[in-house]
């Protein structure tokens, strides 16, 4: 289902995919900031969960950067996640089972969105799944001078600079646009990603979920030997396969309530 919804600044059409009364899950796409648009849902893990464990799955149509730089996405991802809350009742969403996640720069803007809600106390994230997330704007041993398919060296260096503008290679890029810029990590949601070795967002990803466990908060990454970036997209492979029951897994022991 399509619809509208307001933007900071205009309206914005999100997919709301409904299978049964559960958990609201909000799942944003990735593309490096500057591609991609909300029909990806329909390939993604987010419709994946929704249908395995029912619920409602919430895709939004934010601005790439080409549109929009940074706070635009954040803005439309959070504006998103308020309708989907907002309407819980309506939608058939349980509130206190609030799941953000996403794929690449959707995992990116997923860890965002999930600091973002946090220090605005309106809306209570319980678990999150940055999936093989876009974090850092700033090279780390992984993503510099990395080749690998699918997302290499040059493509992050475009996709951040087209999403930053002028903040790019500056020393003030916040935390909700970075979020490896953050120095504190406490009373963020739990967390569960994959990631494979040799893509550039290893190091960055396995650093995010270091910093969560290191602030006492549950977080888990499971990795893959490989550089594909969107490794999981080859559903046919054994590794794709194996992700997607690690997920399920993780997901399912969230559902159980057996993460605090």
């Amino acid at each position: 289902m399509y619809k509208r919804i307001d933007r900071p600044g205009g309206r914005m059409k999100i997919i709301v995919l409904g299978y049964g009364k559960g958990a609201g899950i909000l799942w944003i796409h990735g593309g490096g900031y500057f591609q991609g648009m909300a029909e990806m849902v329909y390939m993604s893990k987010g419709r994946r969960l929704a249908k395995k464990f029912g619920g409602v799955v919430v895709s939004p149509g934010y601005r790439m950067s080409l549109r929009a730089k940074y706070p635009a996405a954040l803005e439309d991802c959070y504006a998103a996640l308020k309708y989907m809350y907002d309407n819980a009742d309506a939608l058939g969403i349980d509130k206190d089972r609030i799941i953000v996640g996403g794929e690449s720069a959707g995992g990116g803007l997923a860890a965002a969105v999930c600091r973002y809600a946090r220090d605005k106390g309106e809306i209570p994230i319980s678990f999150q799944i940055p999936l093989y997330p876009m974090l850092d704007c700033e090279d780390t041993d992984s993503s510099r001078d990395n080749h690998g398919h699918g997302w290499d060296t040059r493509r992050n260096h475009l996709g951040w600079s087209l999403y930053l503008g002028d903040l790019y290679r500056t020393k003030n890029v916040p935390p909700y646009a970075s979020p490896s810029r953050a120095s504190e990590y406490k009373n963020l949601p739990p967390c569960y990603t994959y990631i494979e070795d040799g893509e550039p967002f290893y190091d960055e990803t396995l650093t995010y979920v270091k910093n969560l466990q290191n602030e006492g908060i549950e977080a888990h990454a499971d990795v893959f030997h490989g550089n594909i970036h969107g490794f999981d997209y080859l559903f046919w492979t054994k590794k794709a396969k194996e992700a997607d029951k690690k997920l399920l897994k993780a997901v399912e022991k969230y559902m159980r309530g057996q993460i605090d």
